[in-house]
């Protein structure tokens, strides 16, 4: 299944936020969306999932295995959701409910999408901790979000995007607020999904040195408009727009260089 999206553009309050982009997620695929702070790549991949904010109008073009997204009714479009295209979120603390065990939020998608019932969610649910990486999953399971830490949440979070099976994951800056030990583990862990799982990938990230690790397309977004796109090998050697070459200039203050690791 392929994500092909053209002119995608989405307005708020009358403003542009998102202006005329598009890219492919071809089958099996690493594609990356990167920009600084406010260039709307976050936008764009709510605009993907159908979960723009309310007063968001998204216009253009997005084709999921080609059928149209916008303006899709929302039970069909739901029905795709956590099924189809899964989820991971910036905040984990935030995108997981404080009061239910991890476990319970694991297995919802499979609860609601392949009508998984409750004794079989359960023991999914240790399945996908333990795919995973958590330790003890059968503990993990019944611990609720507060118990366990930030790399942990987010390794939650991810269990809980596969769940119902998607195809394509879209993974939301999923490492910003972790440690560089902890953001290692998480990008071997999604790098390992996409190559041994057939699962695609649409990673989105305002750093250049994680996107180097984990898509080998990507597009740079500025004021929400395409700045640039290509191999991500070639926006590393020979970047020609100047929001790329800051970005690259950024991640080498990092200590990092092309071929190596941060």
């Amino acid at each position: 299944m392929s994500l092909i999206v053209e002119d995608l553009s989405v307005e708020i309050g009358g403003t542009r936020v998102v202006d005329g982009v598009s890219f492919e997620v071809p089958d099996g695929a690493r594609t990356g969306i990167i920009g600084e702070s406010g260039s709307g790549k976050s936008l764009t991949a709510l605009a993907i999932m159908g979960l723009l904010p309310d007063g968001a109008l998204a216009s253009g073009s997005i084709r999921w295995d080609g059928r149209e997204l916008i303006g899709m009714p929302d039970r069909e479009r739901a029905r795709i959701r956590g099924r189809e295209i899964g989820m991971i979120f910036q905040e984990p603390a935030s995108a997981l409910n404080p009061i239910r065990r991890v476990g319970v939020q694991m297995s919802e998608a499979a609860r609601i999408h392949r009508s998984v019932n409750r004794r079989d969610a359960a023991a999914l649910a240790v399945d996908l901790a333990r795919d995973v990486g958590l330790p003890s999953p059968e503990t993990v399971v019944d611990s609720y979000p507060h118990q366990l830490s930030g790399g942990q949440r987010q390794r939650v979070g991810i269990a809980a995007a596969l769940a119902g099976r998607p195809s394509l994951v879209v993974a939301d800056e999923p490492t910003t607020a972790l440690d560089v030990t902890v953001q290692q583990g998480i990008l071997d862990l999604l790098a390992g999904l996409v190559t041994g799982g057939g699962v695609s990938l649409l990673f989105i990230t305002h750093d250049l040195a994680v996107l180097a690790q984990i898509a080998t397309h990507a597009i740079v977004l500025e004021h929400g408009r395409v700045a640039e796109s290509g191999e991500v090998a070639r926006l590393l050697s020979a970047p020609e727009h100047p929001v790329t070459r800051g970005l690259l200039r950024d991640a080498r203050a990092t200590l990092w260089r092309p071929g190596g690791t941060s």
